[in-house]
């Protein structure tokens, strides 16, 4: 028998949020305008913008990608003059260097052995743990946090929110390329995320009990180092209060990220409001998350999803007409109801690695290629 009183578990606290707040994060590839490659310029980069130890630009695992996050904002308007003044911000930086910002799931030619692990502690003890499946992480992606106002909401969110999580990744795919090779996916970057073994598909769990007693057990068998390794499609992020969606490929446009980060507010406010009304929760089953996540990444927006309620086939705009009737009202309270019309456009193509697929067709080149989406991306 296990002796319990030699298991003392840590507390993890859930900072509560009283309305649904959005925080937005986006990860942009840094290239050399010259070559059009990655470049691991981070560091530069910083210096420029005098961004040591400022939360807005952050360093990631590799020296080629910028984070940039907003501040915690109230609604979907609030976030979009945040983040245009920090991008406009880093282009005019980045201008000064040479360098140009990709807006990207994946970088179509760079390769992955090119590129330098972030000199701290923490990346030196991932890359170190995790070998190869850490040094091909040269991916880019959008994650968008909305607060909720208890763990155990935030843990019931995530498990209902699974099966929309497809027709998320279906409209932000934009990663046709792996090192200068197509690879037949719309959303490769997907497929490198799930190489990691605390990514992809969160399990299901009840409460937050549930999910501190795992993430303790993680932490304790020497697992994980902390929370911030499970890079699940979406989790509960406990210091911020907030339920992260992080499943999206990079998108290609500013317009395209505030239209999907108001899609995913809705949707985790609506969850909310269902759970304060009290709904019975219907069981998914996770193959069919799987199978459509799969196909979302294989197909893009022309995936064929199943319906995890009625198992009826549908189309991506019909799967996302079906839940826009549903968020309606939902986006009337939270003042986004414009934006989330603009998911609509996006369902109808072309999507940014259809534009990806396309420019690369009309080009001379890959870096010629690059350069097209460079200036289709970038702020004016």
């Amino acid at each position: 028998m296990i002796a319990l009183e030699n298991c003392r578990m840590s507390t993890i606290a859930f900072a509560n949020n009283d309305r649904p707040t959005i925080g937005i994060e986006l990860e942009l590839g840094i290239v050399d305008r010259q070559t059009m490659a990655l470049a691991n310029s981070f560091a530069a980069l910083a210096r420029q913008l005098k961004a040591d130890g400022n939360p807005s630009y952050k360093p990631e695992l590799k020296q080629s990608v910028l984070e940039i996050n907003t501040d915690v904002c109230d609604s979907v308007a609030e976030a979009e003059d945040d983040l245009r003044a920090k991008i406009i911000e880093v282009q005019q930086a980045a201008d000064a260097l040479g360098l140009g910002l990709w807006w990207g799931g994946s970088h179509p030619f760079s390769k992955w052995k090119d590129q330098l692990t972030t000199p701290t502690e923490r990346y030196e003890s991932l890359v170190e743990l995790l070998q190869e499946l850490a040094q091909r992480l040269v991916t880019f992606g959008l994650h968008v946090h909305v607060g909720v106002d208890s763990g155990d909401k935030a843990v019931m969110i995530c498990d209902r929110i699974l099966r929309h999580l497809p027709v998320l990744l279906a409209l932000s795919t934009s990663s046709p390329f792996w090192e200068d090779r197509r690879t037949g996916l719309h959303s490769y970057r997907t497929k490198v995320m799930e190489g990691l073994p605390t990514a992809g598909l969160p399990p299901l769990m009840r409460n937050w009990s549930e999910y501190v007693w795992l993430v303790n057990h993680m932490v304790d068998t020497g697992f994980i180092n902390s929370v911030r390794e499970l890079w699940w499609d979406v989790r509960p992020h406990h210091r911020f209060g907030t339920v992260e969606v992080r499943v999206c490929d990079m998108p290609g446009n500013l317009d395209d990220v505030l239209a999907l980060a108001a899609l995913i507010q809705c949707l985790v406010q609506a969850l909310s409001d269902e759970i304060d009304e009290g709904t019975y929760q219907h069981d998914c089953h996770p193959m069919m998350v799987r199978q459509n996540k799969w196909r979302a990444a294989r197909y893009g927006i022309d995936a064929k999803l199943v319906d995890t309620y009625t198992f009826e086939v549908q189309s991506v705009p019909v799967a996302l007409d079906r839940l826009l009737e549903k968020l309606a009202g939902t986006a009337t309270q939270l003042r986004c109801a414009e934006r989330l019309e603009q998911c609509r456009q996006m369902a109808a193509g072309p999507s940014w690695s259809q534009r990806q697929l396309t420019a690369a067709d009309h080009s001379e080149n890959a870096a010629d290629a690059v350069r097209k989406i460079l200036q289709m991306s970038r702020l004016s």
